[in-house]
């Protein structure tokens, strides 16, 4: 059955079929849509359309003219150009849904393309993709931070919900600050946790994924469920003189290390103390260990 044949359907294209706009695309053909068209610049770009969206590659204008539902999913930095691009040619873009995945940007990013008739869409999905298999899985119980006009809201919840997401609403406003939380939490873990693993394999510990799993899983699961009062470790103890023993180890063995630790712990101190898990004397003389004399 064609898509113009169901009611509710959507054609839709794919500016940028990358991990992301490869797994959104299979997801709404999952939900019934049809993936028309789709663009890319790599070669991996045409294997995962082929593989996963069952379309080869064409040009941008070409996707616009065959969708209804355009995915902008390209990089960040890319994105303006994209639109301020797409606008310029003089597609028509009137009546064309234009929804982009990326979490920093708002409906701001997409005003050339609106002001040409286009209908703006934020949805970014709270999830990380790595272009294996099992990210469309992913998917599925997965929050989307989803920005549109009020009219449009009903709309970007629905395409959200079909592709097995759970809509959370961002204000316009906030996306900058929802996506530095995001970022935060996702990409430094994985960087802390890397250097951690480096750290051990110098001191000779052979598996230190195994080493780690158990305690980054319980913490984890601690952080999530009882937020601040999950914290453990030496700095909310107070104890000042390991906080000391560890910043001396890193300043030898990793000097980049260590300014990441004395920045991570200050934080956890005065997140601490603010809470009333740390007394302000154990505050001042942790502050000591980490070589300051002010606390914020």
């Amino acid at each position: 059955m064609r898509t113009s044949d169901r009611p509710g359907r959507l054609a839709v294209g794919v500016l940028g079929a990358g991990r992301v706009g490869s797994v959104l695309g299979a997801a709404l053909e999952q939900a019934g849509h049809h993936v028309a068209a789709a663009a890319g610049v790599s070669e991996e770009s045409r294997r995962r359309a082929a593989d996963r969206l069952g379309v080869g590659l064409s040009r941008p204008e070409d996707v616009i003219h065959q969708a209804d539902l355009v995915l902008l999913t390209v990089p960040d930095d890319v994105l303006p150009g994209l639109v301020s691009g797409l606008a310029a040619t003089g597609v028509d873009l009137r009546g064309k849904m234009l929804l982009h995945a990326s979490g920093a940007y708002g409906l701001g990013v997409l005003e050339p393309a609106t002001a040409a008739g286009a209908l703006p869409f934020a949805i970014h999905p709270v999830m990380t993709f790595t272009g294996r298999d099992d990210d469309l899985r992913r998917l599925v119980g997965c929050s989307f931070g989803v920005t549109a006009p009020e009219a449009l809201r009903p709309v970007a919840e629905a395409l959200v919900i079909e592709m097995g997401g759970e809509p959370v609403w961002v204000a316009d406003e906030d996306r900058a600050l929802y996506h530095a939380a995001l970022a935060g939490a996702a990409n430094h873990m994985v960087t802390l946790i890397a250097e951690s693993q480096e750290l051990l394999r110098k001191i000779g510990v052979e598996h230190p994924g195994r080493m780690l799993g158990p305690l980054l899983g319980a913490a984890l699961d601690n952080a999530l469920r009882l937020g601040l009062s999950g914290l453990t470790g030496p700095v909310v103890r107070g104890d000042a003189g390991t906080v000391r023993k560890h910043v001396d180890a890193l300043i030898l063995a990793a000097p980049e290390a260590a300014d990441a630790y004395i920045a991570l712990a200050r934080l956890t101190a005065d997140r601490a103390l603010a809470a009333g898990l740390l007394k302000p004397e154990a505050a001042e003389r942790l502050l000591d260990a980490l070589g300051g004399n002010t606390w914020t």
